[in-house]
């Protein structure tokens, strides 16, 4: 899941605090002294792990607002984390003469938060900064789930590449077209925006890239290494060029590059040569993909993340009126190193004065992914002025005309207009976490290469390492690797032998007492060796609970589900086989039944009930049901559909195709078990960051888990240095069609650094989470980082036992889905009253219902019809409407196919609605799929297609059609509108006499939070 975002990031364990902090006993040290009683001016603090950033983050503010002309309101306040937030205003009332109430509605918040509440007061015409049509309101959603807008991104980009055929050859380049989303994210992170007719200020130069800047880095890698006696980096690794590619013929052989034989470095020319390519067609594609989305996003009546800051930024840059109103006394930023670059500048632009204050540890930057820019944080100064002067540059007044000069470039209204120096450095040294001996050890994993082929100056690194200095009593550490091919069950046999061990003791409150299972955590690379483990350790009653991210649809549970989905959604070979082979049938019996299509009796009439079922919910729970799934992983899988299913209009064809890409995106989802008072912790290392544990085991540390191995940055890429650039090429030379790699951006990925960096910050944080003890743990193939280590990899032989424990143990995950920002996101469905279809099906036979002369004996039979058959009669729909050559197969097709004749108008179906409503303190969209529009010159008509035997769901079905009835409203001012449903079993239409808003709104304001 990102793609997740910073607000909701490891939100479940962040409001777990360091006991770093409690260590200081209320005494601050030398260092932390000077940060709280030093507030004016420019500060940046290198805050290490565990110097207790926290404690003298909130008494500095609590000092601050000490002051007699200093208010809250006047103090900006940044986390990284909502319920980081909640705990910095705990600490600041228990060391303040404000109490909560007044604190309340400080600025303490994220830069999310403080985003959404600027474009919700000052935001509406935001949009029209950069030319785009649309508002942005008070009704405007937020979106946090990855998944929910990628499926929005999707509808985006299918009607996109239909109505742009100048693009054809991009798209047949993007194996994934979705990914321009993360493509878009990453422009907007870094400030770079279009506008309908260009790009905002130096957007357009952004995308070209920096040559002087990868000249630098190219000739930092193609410098020969030992003092010229050995190749190059770069000429090393131009070694592997070409391999498994395929390239146009204008691209240069591996020889040329390289040089001639004996050579040290690659010849200059290459650089230029790769970098400079004509890109207007690239840059023009990104630009109109980029501006139809925000119109698309803004038309939906939805933000993202990213677009929530990039609207708020261009707001503030903009409008110098509202910016004054907006700015601050006292601008704090906490975790700087996990800010990305528009949020850099966004500080600067709410900063009044020169009292700016960030905080962070670059060693701890492993956030990447969210866009963080460690930069922020290694290059503060040299980026603090560059930000300004962009930010006091009129761009309008940027040309090419060397006659203008940098006074004029410079507005009249300045936007950052406090001095920029100088700047005081604070470093916090004093651990209160670790032992010394972690501490130092710690420090190896700045230095530790990511595989064989690295080298690293660790001199360069350690240069810029604060060491930090413990400030326990006691240094009694164990420093241990161990690996046996079985790892789960070894790690379990190594728990069970530092349970009670004094050898193992930890320290509390400054004595040593023996360990318990709760003084122990697990932490992992990867989120599927966390959840594997868990299992594992069901199956002996070990005391474990987990906490972090899993990639939720890779679960068997989730796989089982989807493949019988699929068989219900018409692609039932691909599911068959996996249903067959969890129930043991061998391959050559699988090839069998596939081949003639004879699956075993008790599997088909499974098929049947779960056909026949109405809900989403109701397939998923009888699936789990079958197949004893009755805890954990599925009750997480069903809490995630069913949240998604709110937010979107979901048929049974999209479940599948949301699976299938959780599967192959890896989407992340956040859960957490309660394991009673005393059971191990298993949490992934972007969770436990601000985390400590007494006795830590980094277990995973395999080839190809961690670092993990394969990924791809998309077939799109940008990047500060190269620019925009493209992976893959579509040609038709000499007649035939292909995609070719690209040979420029390969070359240009040879000159960039090492993409191991951030592993190696994230074993760091990994190491300095442990107190007392730290430990590794490996399975057959130990990874580069542990066989470089100083420490000696012991095999151990697992023999775990079973645990009998009077409390603990593990309990189900739990899931919390984050509540949209913004107003809910429902269906029409979500308004309706469930029971009303179960009584449908169940009352259909019983009173009777009407049954057509015409229908064959099959469909009087087929009363209970359930939603497979409902969809295929909207699929025939569709398809003929369309003018697809297709031809009915049942009575009700038939009767569709006749009204449809009889339609003298234009036809439009499958037309996606969305209905903002927003009405005293109910504020919804509602959104949803109409099945047919029919637009004649003075009328146009709503028609639903129901299956339905009965009405006894028409008031609830006069629900769903107001909500279609006001959204063609707004479409068709001009002519009157009218909404009935066709009743396909007989033929029949009813109008439906449409629900205010009003009327909408309330139902809206009356849905349970569990729907």
């Amino acid at each position: 899941m990102r793609p997740t975002d910073n607000d909701s990031e490891s939100e479940s364990v962040t409001a777990q605090s360091s006991g770093a902090d409690s260590a200081i006993n209320l005494s601050p040290n030398e260092k932390q002294r000077e940060l709280i009683e030093q507030t004016d001016g420019i500060y940046l603090v290198d805050a290490g792990a565990g110097t207790g950033k926290t404690f003298a983050v909130t008494r500095r503010y609590a000092n601050i607002v000490a002051q007699d002309d200093v208010e809250p309101q006047d103090v900006l306040l940044i986390t990284f984390t909502r319920n980081a937030a909640t705990e910095m205003k705990d600490r600041i009332v228990a060391n303040c003469d404000y109490d909560m109430r007044a604190l309340n509605d400080a600025p303490i918040q994220t830069f999310h938060s403080l985003c959404n509440d600027i474009l919700e007061q000052h935001g509406f015409h935001a949009p029209s900064f950069l030319g785009l049509e649309g508002s942005i309101t008070g009704s405007t959603r937020i979106l946090e789930n990855d998944m929910i807008e990628r499926e929005y991104f999707r509808e985006f980009v299918t009607r996109f590449s239909d109505d742009h055929p100048e693009y054809a050859d991009v798209f047949r380049c993007l194996s994934t077209p979705t990914a321009l989303l993360d493509l878009l994210n990453t422009l907007a992170s870094k400030g770079i925006f279009p506008t309908v007719d260009g790009w905002y200020r130096d957007g357009r130069d952004a995308l070209e890239g920096d040559f002087e800047a990868f000249m630098e880095a190219f000739a930092e890698v193609n410098r020969p290494r030992n003092g010229g006696n050995r190749q190059s980096v770069l000429r090393s690794r131009l070694g592997r060029y070409g391999r498994n590619k395929c390239y146009l013929p204008e691209a240069p052989n591996r020889g040329e590059l390289r040089g001639e034989y004996g050579s040290k470095a690659v010849p200059e020319w290459v650089a230029s040569r790769a970098f400079n390519a004509d890109r207007s067609h690239l840059i023009d594609f990104v630009h109109d993909v980029y501006v139809d989305y925000l119109e698309f996003a803004l038309g939906r009546n939805y933000l993202n993340f990213s677009f929530l800051q990039l609207f708020a930024f261009v707001l503030c840059c903009e409008d110098s009126a509202l910016r004054e109103t907006l700015e601050f006394e006292y601008v704090m930023v906490d975790e700087f190193q996990d800010s990305s670059e528009i949020q850099f500048k966004l500080a600067l632009l709410l900063a009044g004065t020169d009292n700016l204050c960030v905080v962070g540890d670059w060693k701890q930057s492993i956030y990447s992914f969210q866009y963080a820019a460690i930069e922020n944080i290694t290059e503060f100064e040299a980026r603090l002025q560059r930000f300004a002067a962009e930010l006091n540059t009129d761009a309008d007044k940027v040309t090419d005309d060397d006659r203008v000069t940098e006074a004029e470039k410079v507005t009249d209204n300045e936007r950052v207009s406090f001095p920029l120096e100088p700047i005081t450095t604070i470093e916090l040294e004093q651990n209160y976490r670790s032992t010394q001996s972690i501490l130092d050890f710690a420090e190896h994993a700045l230095v530790t290469p990511g595989s064989s082929r690295e080298s690293i100056d660790s001199k360069l690194v350690l240069e810029r390492v604060v060491s930090l200095f413990s400030n326990t009593e006691h240094d009694h550490s164990h420093i241990e690797a161990f690996q046996h091919p079985d790892e789960h069950e070894a790690i379990l046999t190594k728990i069970q032998a530092i349970v009670g061990n004094e050898d193992y003791a930890i320290e509390v409150d400054g004595e040593l007492r023996p360990p318990r299972f709760e003084d122990i955590a697990v932490l992992t690379r990867t989120r599927d060796f966390g959840r594997e483990l868990l299992e594992t350790a069901q199956t002996y009653d070990f005391p474990m609970a987990y906490e972090g991210g899993i990639e939720l649809f890779r679960t068997d549970q989730a796989k089982l589900l989807l493949a019988w989905l699929r068989i219900l959604d018409s692609r039932a070979e691909r599911g068959w086989a996996v249903v067959l082979e969890r129930a043991g049938y061998t391959l050559d019996e699988i090839d069998w039944m596939l081949e003639n299509e004879d699956y075993p009796a008790t599997m088909t009439s499974f098929r049947d009930e779960l056909a026949a079922l109405e809900t989403h919910a109701g397939v998923i729970r009888r699936v789990f049901d079958r197949y004893g799934y009755d805890r954990a992983t599925a009750g997480v899988v069903l809490t995630t559909v069913q949240s998604i299913h709110r937010s979107t209009t979901m048929t049974r064809g999209d479940l599948v195709r949301i699976i299938e890409q959780g599967i192959e995106n890896g989407y992340t989802q956040e859960v957490q078990t309660t394991a009673g008072s005393n059971a191990v912790t298993v949490q992934t290392i972007h969770a436990v960051k601000g985390l400590e544990h007494p006795i830590v085991i980094l277990g995973n540390m395999n080839s190809r888990k961690f670092p993990p191995s394969g990924g791809s940055d998309g077939t799109i890429t940008y990047t500060e240095t190269t620019g925009v650039r493209q992976r893959k090429r579509y040609s038709d030379i000499d007649g035939t069609p292909h995609i070719y790699d690209n040979w420029r951006t390969d070359v240009l990925r040879q000159c960039q650094p090492t993409e191991y960096d951030e592993e190696r910050r994230l074993l760091y944080v990994a190491m300095t989470r442990a107190k007392d003890h730290l430990l590794f743990a490996a399975g057959d193939d130990p990874n580069t980082f542990l066989e470089t280590l100083p420490v000696d990899i012991e095999s151990i032989e697992p023999s775990v036992s079973v645990v009998e424990l009077e409390h603990g143990g593990d309990s189900p995950l739990t899931v919390d889905i984050p509540a949209l920002t913004g107003p809910a996101g429902f269906s029409p469905h979500t308004l309706m009253d469930d029971s009303v279809y179960e009584d449908v099906s169940a009352t259909d036979v019983c009173e009777g219902a009407s049954v057509s002369e015409g229908d064959s004996m099959d469909e009087k039979a087929d009363i209970g019809r359930g939603t497979e058959f409902g969809s295929r009669v909207h699929e025939f729909a569709e398809d003929y409407a369309l003018g697809m050559d297709v031809s009915p197969e049942n009575n009700d097709e038939r009767r569709i196919k006749a009204l449809l004749d009889s339609l003298a108008g234009t036809v439009r179906v499958e037309e996606r609605a969305y209905l903002p409503l927003e009405e005293g303190e109910t504020r919804v969209t509602l959104s949803g799929i109409i099945d047919l529009v029919h637009v004649n010159d003075d009328t146009v008509e709503i028609i639903d297609f129901k299956t339905d035997r009965t009405r006894r769901a028409e008031s609830e079905y006069r629900i769903q059609l107001s909500v279609y009835y006001h959204v063609l409203e707004g479409w068709f001012s001009d002519r009157p509108v009218t909404a009935s449903i066709y009743y396909t079993a007989d033929g029949t239409r009813a109008e439906i006499d449409p629900l205010s808003k009003e009327q909408l709104a309330e139902l809206a304001s009356n849905v349970p939070n569990n729907k």
